[in-house]
């Protein structure tokens, strides 16, 4: 991470451990020294008013992944600086820097974290079936979900909670946000699920955090989950009393041919990002996503799930995957936009 490119990088191996580059290539993280892996890469600018930690999905290579999100952040600065009314409680300059005359509570100067993992195969039902394998091992029996659940624990630690000081927000803490997209939703839900243990504890936008978390995230936004349309009610069952402030957030697109024509060959049902949040352990709330000039009221957002259908906006794709992977579109940074507003 530097200046000129702010955005920080994780790379875990096939079990989920990080990686260190070494001059013999990526070598695995010695255990005694991942905390100060995790110092090194992962302490946030004071500059920073929001926290976003991006994890890819099935066929995304190192180079695609960090592509995937700097193109996302530029749409969010466009979005945020074109419909700078849409969003009322984010301010910040053209550079995203906090400006210092503008209260704390309506800066918005993001930080990326991108998390990438190998999640490449051959573009057919067993190599859907392969990355769907070890995005599933990698969260319950490899490390990934206790190494993003600390990842995440060490950004809490750091950050504070901007809610909590009357202070600059990227002096006093840093909201965090979470977005993945396609299996990389899987491993982001493995990591809150863990954590959901205790000391964890139910948490919603309008409670406050219990004492105790190991973090607390403000948003989570699921981009064409490659997961069963019950996976909350079914595999993801402490999402319901997760650290998370804010809500679920998981679009969805009929033309995602990824989730839809694989995953019901692979499972034999269609997936989230096909056919939007089936069961949950809450109710279910089901909108379609806004143009980038139409806002999002916050109670079409303050729920614990919102089930987004994206099908008029992710259309494009070639491929045996369609739609699946255009999600990194103005619309979505609306939305992400959105979730930072009402956050605040």
């Amino acid at each position: 991470m530097t200046e000129d490119d702010p955005v920080a990088v994780v790379d875990l191996d096939a079990t989920g451990w990080p990686l260190r580059p070494t001059r013999e290539g990526p070598r695995p993280v010695p255990p005694p020294g991942l905390d100060a892996y995790l110092a090194q890469r992962l302490t946030p600018p004071p500059w920073a008013t929001d926290i976003v930690v991006y994890v890819h999905g099935w066929q995304t290579s190192q180079a695609s992944a960090l592509g995937a999100l700097r193109t996302l952040m530029g749409l969010v600065e466009t979005q945020r600086v074109e419909r700078a009314k849409l969003y009322p409680r984010l301010r910040g300059d053209a550079s995203g820097r906090l400006r210092e005359d503008a209260p704390a509570h309506r800066d918005f100067a993001p930080w990326p974290v991108l998390v990438r993992w190998p999640s490449r195969s051959l573009p057919s039902l067993g190599g859907y079936r392969r990355i769907r394998d070890r995005a599933h091992a990698m969260g319950t029996e490899g490390h990934a979900a206790r190494v993003i659940a600390q990842l995440l624990g060490y950004l809490d630690a750091h950050r504070g909670d901007p809610r909590a000081t009357p202070v600059l927000a990227g002096r006093g803490g840093q909201y965090l946000h979470l977005v993945g997209h396609s299996f990389g939703c899987r491993l982001l839900c493995e990591a809150v699920q863990w954590a959901a243990a205790p000391p964890g504890g139910t948490l919603g936008w309008s409670t406050p955090a219990p004492p105790g978390r190991p973090f607390t995230v403000d948003s989570m936004l699921l981009l064409q989950m490659a997961a069963a349309r019950d996976a909350f009610a079914a595999t993801f069952t402490a999402l319901a009393g997760a650290p998370l402030r804010g809500p679920v957030v998981a679009t969805y697109s009929q033309h995602d041919r990824a989730t839809g024509f694989w995953h019901l060959r692979a499972e034999k049902r269609a997936g989230i990002g096909y056919a939007g949040i089936g069961t949950a352990p809450a109710p279910v709330s089901a909108i379609r996503m806004h143009p980038t000039d139409e806002p999002y009221p916050h109670a079409a957002l303050d729920h614990r799930f919102v089930s987004v259908d994206a099908s008029t906006v992710f259309t494009h794709g070639r491929g045996p995957a369609g739609a699946h992977s255009d999600h990194v579109r103005p619309e979505s940074a609306h939305l992400l936009l959105s979730l930072a507003d009402h956050s605040r």
